[in-house]
């Protein structure tokens, strides 16, 4: 049976050998991004639920009540040393995961509401990517439409950063 396309599981006989090694890497590192994924979301869920502040708490409080029995040892507080260190150290990864993913889903939602806008300004669009010094900037041309809006006396007034300014009583364009 003759094949019309490419499939994504058999090779092309017109790619170079590299190609291919390329290619199986990209689809191994995306799966491993997609199992990544799929596990920090259910592990902050999680995390960050009731019942898993409940269990910590009970386990602090165990600990606490076992020190007696271990005479309050160097071992004894080791234990909850070494525990609560290396559950940190995972838990930056998979909370900084979670974050990005939120991150952007947040930037893509705001970017839909700024492109579907017909005053809002496009150039905000993608303003996640800009430098300190432009996003100081930018703020700085907000605090200019804010204080238009309270001058004006008229908060229900829309302004723009496309909109020109205005030039003091008796200068001339």
């Amino acid at each position: 049976m003759p094949t019309t396309g490419y499939s994504v599981n058999e090779p092309s006989s017109k790619e170079a050998p590299s190609d291919l090694s390329n290619r199986d890497a990209g689809i191994k590192h995306q799966k491993l991004h997609v199992i990544f994924n799929r596990i920090a979301t259910w592990i902050t869920h999680k995390t960050g639920s009731p019942a898993a502040f409940i269990i910590a708490a009970v386990l602090v409080i165990i600990w606490g009540a076992c020190g007696p029995i271990f005479h309050f040892s160097d071992t004894w507080q080791l234990v909850i040393n070494t525990s609560t260190t290396i559950i940190t150290f995972l838990m930056v990864f998979i909370i900084q995961q979670s974050q990005n993913k939120d991150t952007s889903a947040i930037h893509l939602k705001l970017n839909e509401l700024i492109a579907s806008a017909k005053s809002a300004s496009n150039r905000l669009i993608d303003s996640e990517d800009l430098t300190d010094e432009e996003l100081i900037l930018l703020k700085k041309f907000y605090v200019k439409l804010s204080e238009k809006s309270r001058k004006n006396n008229d908060l229900h007034t829309s302004h723009s950063l496309d909109e020109p300014e205005e030039k003091p009583a008796g200068e001339e364009a």
